[in-house]
C-alpha cells in the first residue's frame, strides 16, 4: 500500500479521467466561441456589404446616361488652352499647364505597351462590357471591411471616364456614375479608340526637365527619348507600370533630376511587376521574361535638362486662385456633391486638384474685372515711386487694391514691389494688424444704434486696460474732452477704446456688424479690437470695408473674376451681386462727411498737401480716409475713397520689423499721392472728381452745444440745484432719435472724475 502524501486528495483513475475530459471540453468550448466569433464578425461585415452595395444600387439608379456625342466629346477631349483676359477682353496670358501632353493615333502607340497595359491593368479588356462585376465586388467589399486598398474594381474604360470626366473622390455616388458611364461609353466607342484615348489622357509622371507629362507619346519622349511606336518590351513595361502612381515611380524629381537609387527602385520594381503580368498572361516567353528581367532600364533613361522659368506676376497667381475656387463650386453643384461627401478631406482635395486641371487644360477663357491701362499704371508707379517707401529701415514692401464703389469690382491692385524679388502678394495673402484704420467701424456701429452723433463728445482722458496698462496715442497718456471730428482726425486711441465699452455695455452685437464686412475675428473680447488689436487682415478685405462706407452702407464682396466661358463659347460661371446693408444710409454718410477730416486736416497724414503738389485738380476730388500704424511702427495704412472707387494701402516688412516713426505721416503719404496720380493719368474718369459725398435725406440733423453734443438746455446737479448751460452751437447728424439733451453725464467714457473734471469745464463750476 502507498503512502498518503499530506494534503494530496486521493482520487480513482475514473474521477482523473473526469478532470482530463473537462481540460479538454473548456478547450473545445474555446475554440467554438472564437470560431463563432469569426462567424459573427463575417456575418455583420457580409450585412455590411450588403447594404453597402444596396446604397451603391440606389445611386445606380439615380444616374442618368449621358448622349453619345457628350460623352465621346468628353472622355476624347484633350488639353485645350485656357486664356485669362482683362475686362476689355484683351489677353493677360495664356494659363500655364506644367502637363506636357502630345496626342497620337493608335497606329503610332506600340502594341508591346498596349499588351504590357492591358495585362497589368485590365486583363479581360478585350472581353468585357466595361465593367467587370466580381471586381466591383471585391473593391467594394475590400472598402466595406476595411481590410486595405486594392486597385482592382476600375476597367481601362472606368479609368478613362473617372480621368476625363468625374475625378478621383471616393464616394459612392461617382463610383456609380462611373459604372453606368463605363457600360454606356463600351456601346458607343470601339474598344480600340478607348485604348487609344486612354493611352492619350493617362498620367505618366515627370519628364527628364521635371515637368508632368500626359500620353504615352509624352512619356516616350520625356523619358526615353522615343516616339511611342518605337519602345522596347522593357521601355514599355516600365511606361505601363506609372499611371497607378506616376509621381512615385517616375525617375525624376520635380527639378528633373534623377532620384535617388532607393526613389528611383519603386519604378523599377513595379516594371518587374508589369513584365511577370505580360509573361503570365502569355504575351512574352519564359526565355523573354527571363532576359527582360535582367534588363538594366535606368541606362536607357534621358539625362536631365534645366527647364526654363516661368514669367508670371502677382496678377496672374491671383486670378488663378480665385478661377480654381470658383471652379470647385462649379464641379461640386456639378456633380450634386453632398456637405457630408465633403466632410471626407479627400474628397474636397480630389475636387480642388480636378478644378485646378480644368482650369489649366480645359481651354476656358476667364475674363477679369482688371482694368488693363489702369492696373498697368500702377504697376508703372509701384516700380517708379516705390522707393519714396524707403525710410532707412530696409527695402519697405507694399499691397495695394482699388475698388469699384458700386460693385466690388477690382480694378487693379500692387502685389509688391517686385515679384521676381518677393513672390508674397502683399494685396491679398499678407495679413497683418489694421492698426487704427479700424475706428471709423466703431463709431459707424454706435453712430447706428443712436448712440452718438457726429459732433459728440467723447473721453480722452488718461486711462489705462483693465490690465493696468496705460493707454497711450504716440506718447501722449491723453488730453480731456474731445469730438468725435477731432477724435478721428488725430486717431486717438482713448476714445475708440470707450466706444466699444459703450457698445459692450448696451449690449450691442458688434460682431454681427464686423461679420457682415467679411471679418472673421476670434475674440471679441480684446479691449484693443478698435485700435487693431486681434484684427489682421489683407490690403484687400480693409479696402472692402471702406468701399461698403462709401457705398452708403451696402458691403459688395470684392471679386476679380466677371466670368468664366468653356470652349464652346458657354458661360459657365457669372459673377451675381449680392449686396449686403451692413450700415443704414444715414450712418455711412455721416462716416463719409467724418472722414473728409483726417485727410483734409493733416494731423496724421500729408497725402492731402502731397496730391495737391502734384495735381490740384484731382486733389479736388472729394476724398474721405483713414490712416493707421500699430505698435513699433511695424505696420503703417491709408485707406482713401471717393464716390467711386476705394484704394487701401499697406506698407511694411514681411518680417515685422519696425518702420522709421513718421514713415506713415510721410513716406506712405507720397507714395499714394504718386499713385493716384498714376491711375488718374490712365484713366481721368476713375476717381469721379466732379461727383460729391452728400447726407442722405434720412440723417436727423440737431443743433447742439459744441462744449457737449448735446442740445442746450438746464442740467439738474447732485445737489439739486439746477444749472442752465448754453454757448457756441452746432449741427450735430444722428442717424436716428437725435441728440438728447445736455445732462451732466455728456461726455461718452471716462471716469466719475473724468465726467466731474468734463462738467466743470465746460461749466466754469
Amino acid at each position: 500500500m502507498s503512502k498518503k502524501i499530506k494534503g494530496e486528495v486521493s482520487r480513482t483513475p475514473k474521477e482523473k479521467m473526469t478532470l482530463l475530459d473537462v481540460g479538454a471540453i473548456f478547450l473545445r468550448t474555446l475554440k467554438l466561441l472564437v470560431d463563432f466569433g469569426y462567424v459573427v464578425v463575417l456575418l455583420l461585415g457580409m450585412l455590411g456589404a450588403g447594404i453597402a452595395f444596396g446604397y451603391l444600387g440606389s445611386q445606380i439608379d439615380r444616374v442618368a446616361i449621358p448622349d453619345k456625342d457628350t460623352m465621346i466629346g468628353q472622355v476624347s477631349s484633350l488639353t485645350r488652352i485656357s486664356t485669362l483676359t482683362y475686362s476689355d477682353g484683351s489677353l493677360i496670358s495664356e494659363v500655364s499647364s506644367d502637363l506636357l501632353r502630345t496626342p497620337v493615333e493608335s497606329s503610332s502607340i506600340s502594341d508591346h505597351v498596349k499588351a504590357a497595359i492591358i495585362a497589368t491593368e485590365d486583363e479581360n479588356f478585350k472581353t468585357h462590357n466595361g465593367v467587370v462585376p466580381k471586381a466591383v465586388f471585391r473593391a467594394t467589399l475590400t472598402s466595406v471591411l476595411g481590410l486595405g486598398e486594392t486597385s482592382g474594381g476600375s476597367t481601362l474604360t472606368q479609368q478613362l471616364i473617372k480621368q476625363q470626366i468625374l475625378g478621383d473622390d471616393p464616394t459612392f455616388s461617382r463610383k456609380a456614375k462611373e459604372i453606368i458611364y463605363a457600360l454606356a461609353l463600351e456601346r458607343y466607342m470601339e474598344k480600340e479608340d478607348i485604348l487609344t484615348d486612354y493611352f492619350n489622357v493617362s498620367p505618366f509622371g515627370r519628364n527628364y526637365q521635371g515637368r508632368n507629362i500626359a500620353g504615352i507619346e509624352e512619356a516616350a519622349q520625356g523619358i526615353f527619348g522615343v516616339s511611342a511606336k518605337d519602345l522596347t518590351i522593357p521601355q514599355a513595361a516600365y511606361l505601363a507600370g506609372l499611371p497607378q502612381s506616376p509621381i512615385v515611380y517616375s525617375p525624376y524629381t520635380s527639378t528633373g533630376q534623377f532620384k535617388t537609387d532607393e526613389d528611383m527602385s519603386y519604378g523599377i520594381a513595379r516594371q518587374q511587376d508589369v513584365l511577370y503580368n505580360m509573361y503570365r498572361t502569355g504575351v512574352i516567353s519564359k526565355e523573354d521574361y527571363d532576359s527582360y528581367k535582367a534588363y538594366d532600364i535606368k541606362q536607357d533613361f534621358r539625362q536631365p535638362e534645366a527647364i526654363v522659368a516661368d514669367n508670371h506676376d502677382y496678377l496672374y497667381y491671383t486670378v488663378m486662385e480665385e478661377a480654381q475656387d470658383i471652379m470647385y463650386d462649379y464641379l461640386v453643384e456639378r456633380e450634386g456633391v453632398s456637405e457630408q461627401d465633403l466632410k471626407n478631406d479627400e474628397t474636397k482635395e480630389s475636387y480642388r486638384e480636378l478644378a485646378l486641371e480644368k482650369i489649366q487644360t480645359g481651354g476656358y477663357t476667364i475674363t477679369t474685372t482688371i482694368n488693363k491701362t489702369v492696373h498697368s499704371a500702377m504697376q508703372d508707379a509701384v516700380a517708379q515711386f516705390g522707393g519714396l517707401l524707403d525710410d532707412g529701415t530696409g527695402t519697405v514692401e507694399v499691397g495695394n487694391v482699388l475698388t469699384d464703389n458700386d460693385t466690388g469690382a477690382i480694378l487693379g491692385f500692387v502685389g509688391g514691389r517686385d515679384y521676381n524679388s518677393n513672390q508674397n502678394n502683399h494685396a491679398f495673402d499678407t495679413e497683418r494688424s489694421v492698426g487704427s484704420t479700424n475706428k471709423p467701424l466703431f463709431y459707424g456701429i454706435a453712430i447706428e444704434n443712436g448712440l452718438m452723433g457726429s459732433a459728440s463728445i467723447l473721453s480722452n482722458y488718461p486711462t489705462t486696460f483693465s490690465s493696468g496698462e496705460k493707454i497711450y496715442h504716440g506718447s501722449s497718456e491723453g488730453t480731456a474732452a474731445v469730438t468725435l471730428q477731432d477724435a478721428l482726425n488725430n486717431s486717438f486711441n482713448i476714445p475708440a477704446f470707450w466706444t466699444y465699452k459703450m457698445l459692450q455695455n448696451k449690449g450691442i452685437d458688434v460682431e454681427s456688424y464686423l461679420s457682415r464686412l467679411g471679418y472673421d475675428i476670434d475674440e471679441y473680447g480684446i479691449e484693443s479690437l478698435p485700435l487693431g488689436g486681434g484684427v489682421e487682415v489683407s490690403v484687400a478685405q480693409q479696402t472692402n470695408a471702406y468701399q461698403a462706407i462709401s457705398n452708403d452702407g451696402a458691403y459688395l464682396e470684392q471679386y476679380m473674376i466677371d466670368k468664366i466661358t468653356d470652349s464652346e463659347g458657354n458661360v459657365i460661371y457669372q459673377h451675381e451681386a449680392k449686396p449686403v446693408q451692413v450700415f443704414s444710409k444715414a450712418t455711412a454718410t455721416i462716416l463719409q462727411d467724418l472722414l473728409r477730416g483726417p485727410l483734409d486736416s493733416g494731423m496724421t497724414t500729408t497725402f492731402d498737401s502731397r496730391l495737391k503738389a502734384i495735381n490740384p485738380g484731382l486733389a479736388n476730388a472729394d476724398w474721405i480716409g483713414k490712416t493707421g500704424t500699430t505698435n513699433d511702427f511695424a505696420d503703417v495704412w491709408l485707406m482713401l475713397a471717393t464716390p467711386t472707387v476705394s484704394l487701401g494701402g499697406w506698407a511694411g516688412h514681411d518680417d515685422n520689423t519696425s518702420l522709421q516713426s513718421l514713415t506713415s505721416y510721410n513716406n506712405n503719404a507720397n507714395y499714394m499721392a504718386h499713385l493716384v496720380n498714376a491711375i488718374n493719368a490712365a484713366d481721368p474718369s476713375l476717381f469721379g472728381t466732379d461727383q460729391r459725398f452728400d447726407l442722405d435725406g434720412s440723417v436727423i440733423k440737431s443743433t447742439v452745444l459744441k462744449s457737449t453734443g448735446l442740445k442746450p438746455g438746464s442740467v439738474k446737479l447732485n445737489n439739486e440745484s439746477t444749472f442752465t448751460l448754453g454757448g457756441e452751437t452746432t449741427t450735430s447728424y444722428w442717424a436716428i432719435n437725435g441728440a438728447g439733451q445736455t445732462t451732466y453725464d455728456f461726455m461718452i467714457g471716462g471716469t466719475d472724475s473724468d465726467k466731474a473734471a468734463a462738467w466743470s469745464k465746460v461749466s466754469g463750476q
